[in-house]
């Protein structure tokens, strides 16, 4: 499986306004090969680098090597874009925000990454520098910094490109590792994930990650970001889009808490781990006003990944199970209502009377119905 590690580069003035020149310049060429592309219907990485490969080194400095990799950069947008457009993500053919994506080329902000190869950049892991190409000629002894175990990872596993990142200053390389998958171990039973927004997780087990901590601080976030907007000023402009990076980041973060906790117990017990498959929920329910920002900044989706690959990680089993009916049905006697659930909180069975917290009930629906997929998964393919 691929991971990826980031470091932190500790370059000098001199090193980080080298680092920046070339990070302007490879972007530059960029959006010059973007603009050749989308003029010319050039999507193929061969013809592409045909047409400019002369010029992104004539005209904007660049050696062989980091030419090409700005070809395959930009080969990799338009391929990413045509994913998006077939996949829905920016709207039907006949909305506004598909026909700019689709009229005109792909550009590239200043400080946008560049992707370097072995053969741009040399790890030297002792010395913890590295040797990078830049426009300024090859950078020797750039000192990057990272956690004991990043550095394990980097060491062992590191394979492919890394990509250069600058935010708010600060300098990093985004490092590909390359991980060997253990083996997926047969599971004494599931642990059953029911993900909400006033609860972010609840366990069949009964274990329950509130998300009020989380939904306040998105509520003060949202304050700042509303007086940041009356302002109006470039400068919260730019507050406002640190403030934006931070949130994320905060959110992320918990999520890493809730699922490494979840997949650390999955391990312990030898049992896997069970999710409901959410896919397109925003498009299916209807919610007030004053519900539909609490419903958009819900990171349901990043908490299954997270779980996905810490499972996969440690070699414990992962299911996405059917998530229709799995808090209104009793797990108990299979009754389906939706008065089974009289409010948030409760769960009530209107037939046996099975009652408890809703969300622990449908964790164990979850559990329930992973049982019965696991079988049929690992179930032998009928000869012929």
């Amino acid at each position: 499986m691929k991971l990826v590690v980031q470091v932190k580069l500790l370059p000098t003035p001199e090193q980080a306004s080298a680092l920046k020149a070339t990070l302007s310049a490879c972007n530059r060429a960029a959006t010059h090969a973007s603009h050749v592309a989308f003029v010319k219907r050039l999507k193929d990485r061969n013809g592409l680098q045909k047409e400019v490969y002369a010029d992104l080194k004539a005209c904007f400095g660049l050696s062989a090597q980091p030419a090409v990799r700005v070809v395959k950069k930009v080969v990799d947008a338009y391929t990413a874009l045509k994913a998006s457009l077939q996949a829905g993500r920016l709207g039907p053919t006949t909305s506004k925000r598909y026909h700019r994506a689709v009229g005109r080329p792909v550009a590239f902000r200043p400080e946008a990454a560049q992707p370097f190869d072995d053969r741009c950049l040399s790890w030297q892991y002792d010395a913890h520098t590295v040797s990078i190409w830049t426009v300024d000629g090859r950078m020797k002894g750039l000192r990057f910094a990272c956690s004991p175990d990043q550095f394990k990872t980097l060491v062992e596993h590191r394979k492919g490109e890394s990509d250069l990142v600058q935010r708010a200053g600060t300098w990093f390389l985004v490092a590909t590792c390359d991980i060997p998958e253990p083996e997926v171990y047969e599971p004494v039973d599931w642990v059953g994930v029911d993900r909400g927004i006033v609860n972010l997780a609840t366990t069949s087990d009964g274990t329950n990650y509130q998300g009020r901590r989380l939904g306040r601080y998105r509520r003060w976030q949202a304050r700042k970001r509303t007086e940041l907007q009356k302002k109006n000023t470039r400068s919260a402009t730019r507050r406002l889009a640190c403030r934006a990076q931070k949130e994320n980041r905060h959110a992320a973060h918990v999520n890493h808490q809730i699922s490494k906790e979840i997949v650390s117990v999955a391990q312990r017990t030898g049992r896997g781990v069970a999710v409901e498959e959410l896919g397109g929920i925003r498009e299916r329910v209807r919610l007030r006003r004053d519900q539909r920002g609490a419903l958009s900044s819900w990171p349901f989706h990043q908490l299954g990944q997270h779980l996905a690959y810490k499972a996969k990680k440690a070699g414990v089993p992962f299911l996405e199970v059917d998530a229709r009916h799995t808090s209104q049905r009793c797990p108990r006697c299979g009754h389906t209502e939706r008065a089974n659930r009289p409010g948030r909180d409760h769960f009530h069975c209107r037939r046996c009377g099975l009652a408890g917290p809703a969300d622990v009930i449908a964790g164990v629906n979850v559990r329930d119905r992973a049982r019965s997929a696991w079988v049929f998964v690992t179930a032998p393919a009928p000869s012929l």
